[in-house]
């Protein structure tokens, strides 16, 4: 199955200089894939020249006259950068010269113009943010991670339906366990929203495990844990915060004096180890659940390596059919409704 992606290749904090080298090598293991670079077209060929790889047939450039800075508002970005690379990029999905798009740029300028462009698909109100995080059986998936502050149970039950649909399909699960996000497992807790859409995720045809802790992200309780952007994005920035500082905390007890320098040694394979198993980069790029069209969301200090598993992610996503298993669910729960 031959597929074409475009890649944003100016956004995020190092532009080119990761886009390019990473497009490059995932390029060469994936040979059904085409990359199409979008940018200025002068600093692209610049960045190719230094790597010693002409543009071709599966490797093409697509000039763009103006770049969204990370701290642009998304108003202004929608307004009045419309020959951007971020906004051609997505236009080329729209169009259906792309299957997909990847940018590392800004998150809410991708969500507003992704939106604005694509459309949302029948059935969803609004788009959501859903990224794999490590646990102790694996990985898990939980959206929303920030794209909604403010959200009905409605919207929590169409969160449910496409977590799971993306696990589906891209892990490869017929029945991936939902739970929703709240203060306690028994269903007197939480504020009304979330009872709600308890009862409704309930009620549906999804493989619903019941409310789950914050805890249970990292214990793998389920395969897709649901909640609403404001308590996504506060527990997953309080995550990165966590992971910081245990990294810290430990090198600087491993640097104390010479005899914690010499355990750090002896303990260097079983760190190295460790910092495999949930290396952030790993685990790069989000998903802009709901569009009418697959857009990866890459983090913005994303190096080379983290910037290739974002690609990965929307090659996935068109190889095993997101869009469309998520289309089926919302018929039928439209269906169910009527």
């Amino acid at each position: 199955m031959e597929i074409t992606v475009a890649i944003d290749a100016m956004g995020g904090d190092h532009g080119v200089h990761v886009t390019v080298p990473a497009a490059l090598s995932y390029a060469k293991r994936d040979p059904e894939v085409n990359i199409v670079l979008v940018g200025l077209s002068d600093v692209i060929e610049a960045e190719l020249k230094q790597h010693d790889v002409p543009a071709g047939a599966r490797l093409r450039i697509h000039h763009a006259a103006e770049v969204i800075a990370m701290d642009d508002p998304p108003s202004i970005a929608m307004r009045n950068k419309k020959d951007s690379s971020m906004r051609i990029a997505v236009n080329l999905v729209k169009s259906g010269e792309a299957n997909a798009c990847i940018s590392a740029g800004n998150t809410g300028a991708l969500m507003a113009i992704s939106r604005f462009v694509l459309k949302m698909l029948p059935g969803i109100e609004r788009p959501a943010i859903a990224t794999t995080l490590p646990t102790m059986r694996g990985h898990t998936c939980v959206l929303d991670l920030g794209a909604n502050v403010d959200c009905t149970a409605e919207h929590l039950l169409q969160f449910g339906i496409m977590g799971a649909m993306l696990v589906s399909a891209v892990d490869h699960k017929p029945s991936p366990t939902v739970g929703l996000l709240n203060i306690g497992e028994e269903a007197t807790k939480g504020n009304d929203m979330v009872k709600n859409a308890a009862e409704l995720l309930r009620r549906s045809h999804l493989s619903f495990f019941g409310n789950v802790e914050g805890d249970d992200i990292y214990k793998g309780t389920t395969d897709v844990v649901v909640c609403d952007g404001f308590v996504g994005n506060v527990a997953l920035k309080t995550s990165e915060g966590l992971a910081q500082m245990l990294g810290t905390f430990l090198r600087q007890e491993f640097q104390r004096n010479l005899l914690t320098r010499l355990a750090g040694l002896i303990a260097l394979p079983v760190l190295n180890a460790f910092k495999h198993q949930v290396d952030h980069r790993h685990y790069n790029g989000a998903s802009l659940l709901g569009l009418r069209g697959i857009v990866i969301k890459s983090h913005g200090s994303a190096d080379c390596t983290a910037f290739q598993f974002a690609i990965e992610r929307a090659v996935e996503e068109v190889r095993n059919g997101v869009l469309h298993r998520i289309s089926e669910q919302m018929t039928l729960l439209a269906e169910e409704v009527a």
